[in-house]
């Protein structure tokens, strides 16, 4: 079966970097689309960042702003999140995705931006 699992989140100050992964397997992983999406308290789900299966095409969310950078590695099927200059309001539950004949999701890491 489809199994994501994220690891990375943590504490860091304001300013400070993060790296996030996430293990992916139960598919076939050169097939699909990845994605990363956060959820902060109070709020709905949103996209962080899109990585095609190729990895040729990269996409995120407007509040990115250049932060952020999202790659995969095929030899060990893994997505990474690369987040720099973190401010408190990209604290959130960061969750990888996939959509095949569904959409599943990681149980999601806690990243926390904070004094």
């Amino acid at each position: 079966q489809v199994q994501l699992a994220e690891s990375g989140g943590g504490l860091v100050q304001p300013g400070g970097s993060l790296r996030l992964s996430c293990a992916a397997s139960g598919f076939d992983f050169l097939r699909y689309s990845m994605s990363w999406y956060r959820q902060a308290p109070g709020k709905e789900r949103e996209l962080v960042a899109i990585i095609s299966n190729t990895g040729s095409y990269t996409n995120y969310g407007d509040f990115v702003m250049g932060r952020f950078t999202i790659s995969r590695d095929v030899a060990t099927n893994t997505v990474n999140l690369r987040m720099n200059d973190l401010k408190p309001e990209d604290t959130a539950v960061y969750y990888c995705s996939v959509l095949t004949g569904q959409r599943y999701w990681g149980q999601g890491t806690q990243v926390t931006v904070s004094t």
